[in-house]
């Protein structure tokens, strides 16, 4: 009797929580500032007695809440306080509060709204996280409202509004990033500091900063570009940083599965498969994806079959500490053509004169993040991470003009062991009556090491990555290398409108070489040369930056930074018959300036004006130049001093919006990207580059488009014109080996469609609608050498199903 008493009052104290539980509610809510959202405000909750800290989206939540009536409270340094009353009913209430900046006193307080503006371009704010932007060129691409062909990570459509860059476009799986920006390179975007969410991804980012892994498209919530001002946080580089931020799991559902399923021409096919969601008391966000991607390029001798796959893993231990574990897997094998020589791409760019050419890369990245939060004005993060992999490539390096007539192939061989951290702490306070000013201190240590193999593989067609003999016969070195680094940048705010942000890095690099390559001689055996190197540097890097907020809305900024690109061992022991490189090849040194004029207008149109001039001394560049055998070949060494100077502009609008405002039920974006850029080279006695174009430089670039639709339906339009350069410092027209030469203007044309039904979205396209016939690229290595082709016209269809 006294058990069943027992176990009815039992089921009575489970009904009655389990009831008590079932009537408790939540509200949660965004907090943002214009169209970016606001971490670390605080929010309070009355009559509860804990507050809330907004997490890295802006995102807050109280759970477990009686119907009632509550007051809200939200203050965030540097913005205007908001309070609110609410009543709590039957169901979860949803917040998204806007905060308007202390010093705007001619706008309205606070707003609640439940749409945001859908922009794909824009800037960062002057103060993200623990980083400082304001003074700085910066620029934006939502990916989210970008209608292009994501499973090909297609860059003309991506970066579509990013004025200046030159992009390298001759990988149609989208395997390998190649982006330059003012005048630089675009050789596997090495001229950028290339990040993912923070922490580097390149094969070295000390020796060897050269990107063989490109994030998935599909996978990107955003891309965050920091032109040349940016040497100050992350490092040295004259192009600045590129950061991919990748997408997390959604704050309000337990699970989300996407599944993008894809095919296009020449074979193309690509499985994309992501689940997401918080989940343990909305304490532990998650993301994870997969992706196969295969197909062929429109020219024979060419297949790629790549597998990618990351893991997202974000844990709140407190309402301050939170932790961030990350795990990316990428590899490929593709198959490359080769290149093509002038007359060989003037009588049939298709054909293929290399049949024996293999390129494999295995990339394995881990990163593990604490973020802790001290208040509303102070925090800290740390960032460790770490790269195991390596990259192969497999073929025949010879003149493109020779015939491939067997025998061994050339072998290279790269394994990369790299790991650094990275601490910063950014604290905000109140100075020059009382206007918020911001002060960012931090430290990075880098260890990198690259063990490089090059010899004779075998002379087979197969992809048989293993040579012949255990000694490679050519050249086996390991290249281990330290950089430690500090900054500091404070943002001094004068007045309301007015401030100056000075900065300084120290950098101490320690690059070394030790092992053997072998010295190849005409008549007599070829020499084994026993090399043990070492290049110890430190240096101070200084700039400052200026912004001026206009009361319209506008924003004048103005930045000038020194910059530094040291050069590394390994890139001149490798032995390849078009291209030489100076083994007394010393380190680029220079600064960056911007000028522009950037912001909204009226909430429709967004706008970025801007001229740079980019001062690069000792730069390395390749000349055209001959052997004792007459033979051409291209010549990598310190060239000269050049300058670089031009504007960009960047002009984006809803023209609809601006006619009906928040009347408008359809979109009409026309946007316009444009870059004039004077590069050239000064300084020097060597009258064949004397005032010569610098290579790579697109004296005019613009990308222009339109685009038409409601959230259930978009048409995009694009179109692209990129004028004529040239591969070398001596501005050739045209070699026997097409490894120098000069690379035509061309335009071309994309169109890309969507739409949407219920938990489906088909999205379609065509490249190149018109079939131009252009390159952007001469190689004088793996993929050629010779010009490589980029892809004639192409069409895509993805059909994405979201749960």
């Amino acid at each position: 009797m006294k058990k069943s008493i027992l176990i009815i009052v039992g089921i009575l104290l489970s009904v009655t929580a389990w009831t008590q539980q079932a009537t408790q509610f939540a509200i949660s809510g965004t907090v943002q500032s214009g169209d970016e959202t606001v971490p670390n405000a605080t929010v309070q909750l009355l009559p509860l007695t804990t507050g809330r800290l907004t997490n890295d989206h802006g995102f807050f939540r109280f759970a477990q809440l009686n119907p009632g009536t509550y007051s809200i409270k939200v203050t965030a340094l540097g913005y205007k306080e908001y309070s609110d009353s609410i009543v709590l009913t039957n169901k979860n209430i949803t917040l998204n509060i806007r905060l308007v900046a202390a010093e705007a006193q001619d706008l309205e307080g606070v707003l609640v709204v439940s749409k945001k503006q859908e922009a794909v371009s824009g800037k960062l704010r002057d103060v993200a996280g623990t980083a400082i932007y304001a003074g700085k060129k910066t620029e934006l691409i939502n990916l989210r409202y970008i209608n292009g062909n994501l499973a090909t990570n297609n860059t003309r459509q991506i970066y579509a509004r990013i004025p200046g860059l030159n992009i390298w476009e001759y990988d149609r799986g989208g395997l390998q990033l190649g982006i330059g920006g003012r005048g630089l390179s675009p050789n596997r975007s090495s001229n950028f500091n290339i990040r993912q969410n923070g922490y580097d991804i390149s094969a070295d980012a000390l020796g060897y900063p050269e990107s063989y892994y490109t994030p998935s498209a599909e996978a990107l919530d955003r891309i965050e570009i920091i032109r040349g001002a940016a040497s100050l946080q992350y490092g040295p580089q004259f192009g600045g940083l590129v950061n991919f931020i990748m997408k997390e799991g959604p704050r309000e559902k337990p699970i989300e599965v996407t599944s993008r399923q894809s095919v296009g021409s020449f074979g193309f096919f690509n499985s994309f498969n992501s689940i997401g969601g918080t989940i343990a008391n909305k304490k532990l966000n998650y993301y994870t994806f997969y992706q196969y991607k295969q197909g062929d390029d429109w020219r024979p001798n060419s297949h790629y079959d790549q597998h990618n796959a990351y893991l997202h893993l974000a844990y709140d231990f407190t309402p301050r500490l939170k932790v961030t574990a990350e795990y990316t897997f990428m590899k490929y094998l593709a198959q490359q053509p080769g290149g093509l020589t002038d007359a060989q791409y003037k009588e049939d760019a298709a054909v293929s004169v290399r049949a024996r050419n293999w390129f494999r890369v295995n990339w394995n990245l881990i990163s593990l993040t604490a973020d802790y939060v001290f208040n509303e004005n102070t925090r800290l993060n740390w960032r460790n991470y770490t790269l195991q992999g390596g990259r192969e490539a497999l073929g025949i390096l010879s003149y493109i003009n020779r015939p491939d007539y067997g025998g061994n192939r050339d072998l290279m061989s790269d394994k990369y062991n790299n790991w650094g951290s990275e601490l910063r702490f950014i604290h905000q306070f109140k100075l020059f009556n009382d206007q918020v000013s911001t002060f960012l201190v931090g430290t990075r240590y880098y260890k990198g090491l690259t063990n490089r193999k090059q010899g004779d593989a075998n002379d087979g067609a197969e992809a048989d990555f293993y040579f012949l003999s255990p000694e490679p016969n050519k050249s086996q070195y390991r290249f281990p290398g330290t950089n430690l680094a500090a900054f500091a940048e404070n943002i001094f705010r004068i007045n309301k409108n007015w401030s100056i942000t000075p900065g300084i890095r120290f950098e101490h690099i320690n690059t070394k070489a030790d092992g053997y390559y072998y010295k190849q001689n005409i008549f007599i055996d070829d020499e084994k040369i026993m090399e043990t190197k070492s290049n110890p540097r430190s240096f101070v890097l200084l700039g400052i930056g200026t912004s001026y907020k206009l009361k319209n809305g506008a924003e004048i900024y103005a930045n000038i930074s020194q910059n530094y690109r040291s050069i590394n061992f390994n890139d001149i022991r490798v032995l390849n018959a078009n291209a030489r490189v100076d083994p007394n090849l010393k380190d680029e040194t220079g600064f960056n300036i911007d000028l522009g004029v950037r912001g909204n207008y009226r909430n429709w149109l967004y706008a970025d004006l801007s001229v740079f001039y980019l001062r690069y001394n000792d730069r390395i560049g390749s000349i055209f130049t001959t052997d004792t055998s007459f033979m051409t070949y291209r010549l990598r060494t310190n060239v000269s001093d050049s300058r670089n100077r031009g504007l960009e502009m960047l002009v984006e609008g809803d023209i609809l919006k601006a006619i009906y405002q928040e009347r408008a039920k359809f979109k009409l974006n026309v946007y316009t990207s444009l870059s004039l850029i004077d590069a050239r080279y000064i300084d020097t006695k060597n009258t064949a580059i004397a005032d010569k174009l610098v290579e790579n430089v697109p004296p005019v670039l613009v990308r222009t488009g339109i685009s038409f639709g409601n959230p259930r339906f978009n048409i995009t339009a694009q179109y692209a014109y990129q004028a004529k350069q040239y591969s070398d410092a001596t501005n050739t027209e045209e070699t026997p080996t097409a490894v120098d030469g000069a690379i035509p203007a061309f335009s071309v044309m994309d169109l890309s469609l969507s739409y949407n039904w219920r938990m489906f979205t088909l999205y379609t396209g065509i490249n190149n609608i018109t079939n131009e016939k252009y390159f952007t690229r001469r190689a004088d290595g793996y993929p050629g050498p010779g010009i490589l082709p980029a892809d004639k016209r192409n069409f895509y269809a993805t059909l994405q199903f979201k749960l």
